[in-house]
Parts: structure tokens; sequence; C-alpha cells
């Protein structure tokens, strides 16, 4: 018996007479046409919506945005990939009517329409708000790094800066004293001392330039600069060191669906709980939202102005962890804001004896340490200190809300971390493509954008959602 057999591929075939009958009725390629038509894209921040009168006719920026909807929904990110997709694939045929755009004006698109493509998003965040898919009682916040297109090998550090100049004043004294001897010597060829000065020259050059970066990095009080990508950090990840970016989510309860997210280079989330939770809350339109976030967004100073603007934080404190010897912990010397006093397990009391307006905290001390009989147990300095923030109490109420119900961190590990998961697969390797915080923010947008949208078609199904978009479409018709 032999194997199933296809056709030869030189047997003549009827192909259908319209591209459509090629492609199923519920496809996401549909929806991803649906979605893109209902928008108004010179509204968002296209450019090139209305073709110029004069010059070489450009691409439908309309036509671009749903390449690119449709690849990262695939896991097709790469520009050439995209191409190649264009040029063969039959859903893609279908979706941008037999366009076959090179990888150039592929790749401009997305570089050019950073700040349009997040806006792109948010209306597909507001579309699914007004659909009732939001719960907009609570939701989760987490971040995540993601490495940068620049090396490690690029990052500049003062210290790093002031070896290499070393390094050159070093190598450039030894090319003037050869220059020296060259000129001395009457046997000298000429094109010795003319290569040792193109040398010389290129070594000045890099003087200057790394002169020209230190001196801002000082003005400013920065520790770091990557060259060729300014807006990079170096953070610390999972895999170690590495130039990245931070990327932010708020995750609404309902149905995991991502309400905001965003892309900063700050290299930790502890100044990130009250820009995430207030742009939330907008985003949803809600009176009123519960965060809950993990130890990371744990930041006392932005726990009165969120309760302010109608938002709830529940995050606990870092734990405590002392590193110097098995001692009394923080937790076991009670505070009695009445006479602003800390309480020692041996029954002494603290008093603040300084404070400090630029690290926004007040220390404690009692001169009982030196004859205490458990001062062994306590510290191995003349006396134990207690720090306390100016914002100690609001850190506290934040904690508490999160330890009163173990319910919270668990369902918020389960909200939070899921979508990172599914970004990372569908971006297959979990990386950025373009230089520069804009063009981040775009391209962390169509992954959070292909994020729901794959969500919504598994809630609602492709053929509700296209009906959905379409009567949308027909109550707010885009200019042609």
């Amino acid at each position: 018996m032999g194997h199933i057999q296809g056709q030869s591929r030189h047997q003549r075939t009827l192909f259908p007479e319209a591209l459509d009958e090629g492609v199923p009725e519920e496809p996401p390629v549909r929806v991803v046409d649906a979605f893109v038509d209902s928008l108004k894209l010179e509204s968002l921040g296209f450019s090139g919506v209305v073709s110029a009168e004069t010059g070489r006719p450009g691409y439908h920026p309309g036509d671009l945005l749903k390449l690119y909807v449709y690849g990262y929904l695939n896991q097709v990110r790469s520009s050439r990939r995209l191409e190649r997709e264009a040029q063969g694939h039959i859903e893609v045929l279908w979706l941008l009517n037999r366009l076959t755009p090179s990888f150039k004006p592929i790749a401009d698109f997305r570089r050019d329409h950073g700040g349009a493509i997040v806006e792109v998003c948010r209306a597909f965040t507001r579309f699914c708000r007004e659909q009732g898919l939001f719960a907009a009682q609570w939701v989760a916040i987490d971040g995540t790094k993601l490495q940068a297109v620049a090396s490690r090998k690029r990052v500049m550090t003062p210290e790093r800066i002031e070896r290499e100049r070393a390094k050159l004043d070093a190598r450039i004294t030894e090319y003037l004293k050869a220059m020296e001897a060259a000129d001395a010597e009457e046997s000298s060829t000429v094109s010795a001392p003319a290569a040792v000065g193109r040398a010389l020259e290129a070594l000045r050059a890099r003087r200057e330039q790394l002169q020209s970066l230190a001196e801002p990095m000082q003005a400013e009080g920065v520790n770091q600069h990557i060259e060729g990508e300014a807006d990079a950090r170096l953070m610390r990840t999972a895999q170690g060191h590495r130039v990245a970016y931070n990327a932010q989510i708020a995750v609404d309860a309902r149905h995991k669906l991502i309400a905001y997210a965003e892309v900063t280079n700050e290299g930790n989330d502890h100044r990130r709980s009250q820009p995430m939770a207030v742009a939330t809350k907008a985003q949803l339109q809600a009176e009123h939202l519960s965060v809950v976030a993990d130890t990371g967004y744990a930041n006392g100073e932005q726990g009165s102005p969120c309760e302010q603007a109608g938002i709830t934080a529940i995050v606990p404190r870092p734990q405590e962890v002392n590193p110097k010897g098995d001692y009394f912990t923080r937790s076991q010397f009670d505070y009695h804001p009445e006479t602003d006093t800390y309480r020692c397990p041996a029954g002494q009391a603290l008093s603040c004896g300084r404070t400090s307006q630029t690290l926004k905290n007040k220390q404690y001390w009692s001169k009982a340490c030196g004859g205490c009989a458990l001062k062994g147990q306590c510290t191995a300095s003349a006396h134990r200190v207690i720090v306390r923030s100016f914002f100690e109490a609001d850190m506290e109420a934040m904690h508490q809300r999160a330890v009163s119900d173990p319910q919270w961190m668990r369902q918020r590990r389960c909200l939070a971390e899921h979508p990172f998961g599914t970004m990372k697969w569908m971006m297959g390797v979990p990386r950025f493509l373009l230089r520069g915080l804009q063009k981040v923010r775009g391209e962390f947008a169509l992954s959070v954008l292909t994020y729901n949208l794959k969500r919504v078609i598994n809630i609602l199904g492709v053929r509700r959602l296209l009906e959905r978009l379409r009567a949308r479409s027909a109550a707010c018709p885009s200019p042609a």
C-alpha cells in the first residue's frame, strides 16, 4: 500500500475567481481587517492617510498597520519576514488586496509611527470597554525587563570612560614618541609617519568623543550612557544584567485583558505604582479602582496620592532581612505615634535623634543600649538605629491590605504574569527590534494589542467580534 500522494505541481488547476473565497469565514485575519478599517487613522497620528497630489504614491498606513497586526498575531515581527508573507501567504494577499510591499517601507512604517501605534492599542482598549469586557473594579500591575538592541559592551559609565581615556592617553603618548623618533632618523620613510599620524588622529577623535559623553553625564548626574541607544539602561534581569527597557502592564480581573501598558527606562518598579494606577483608572473611566502589585512597587510616598485619586493600593512591603546576624527584626520594635517613639523588646524607648529632609526619613535610637542585657540579640553597634520613612503609615496601610487576605497576591500572580508569558511567546525572542523609547513603546503596543485581540477572539468568537466591529464602524464611519 502506498502513501498519500499530492497532485503534481505542474497540474493546471482552477483557483477561485475571487480571493475572498480562498479565506475561511472565521479566521482572525478578518478581525484584523475589520478592526483597522474601523479606525480613524489620521486622528490617531498616522501620516500619509491622505495621499499627496505630487510625488511618488506611497502605501496607505492602514494596509501596513494590518500587515503588522497580522504579523505580531502570528509570531512574525521582522520586516523581511513580513515581506515574504505578503508575497505568498493567501491570508496576507487577501488582507492587503494583493499588495506586496518590500521590507523597507514596512520597517519605516513601524519606526516612524510609534506614538500612533500606541494610540491604536488604546483605541482597542476603549472598544473593549464599550463592549463591557472590563470589570473596572481591580487590576493587577506588573513589570518585566525586555532586552534592548544595544549590547552590554556599549554601556559607558564614568569609571569606564576614565579607564578608556587613560588608555588612550597612554597610546597617544606612544604614538607621539614614535613620530619624534621617526623625525629624528634620516633614513625613515614618508609612509611610516603618515600612518602613525592617521592612527593618532583616530585616537584623539575617540578621546574627544569620550569627553563629549562624560561632560553631560556629570552635569545631569547620571551614572551610565548606552552608546547607540541613549534611552536604554543597564538593568538586572533574570538572565543577569542586560541593556533593557522596563515594560509595565495593568491587567483587569474579569477577562485578563490588559487595560493599560507603558514602557519606561527606570531600572525598578519603585516609582511606577501611582502613574500606572492613575493612567489605568482614566483608561477604564472607573470611579474607584483597587490596584494590586508586588513588593517592587512598595512606595509609601505614592500611597496618599493614590487615595486622593480614588485608588486603593494593595502592595506588601519587602520582607525584612538582617544580613548582620540573628538580631531582633524591625517589626519587633513597636511604634507609638502619640509620643513619636519606638519601644524595643527590652522595653526601652527609642526617640527621634535625626531627621533627614533629603532622604525623607527619621532615625530613632536610645542611650540605654550600652547597658542593655539584650544588646547581643539586637546589634553589634554602639546602639540600634530604627529608620522610619515620612510615609511609613501609608506603606503600612498598603501592606495590611495585602496580608489581610492571601487571595490578593495569589490572584495577582495569575493575572499579571500570564499576559507577559503569552506576549513573550508571541514575540518569539523576547527582545525589542527598534532603538529609542518612543519606538520601543510602539513596538510593545503591537504586542499588547495582539494579546488583547487574541483574548477577545477567545471570549467572543470571531463571528460576534466581527459583528460588533462592523456595527461600530457603521455608527462612526471613517473618512475616506
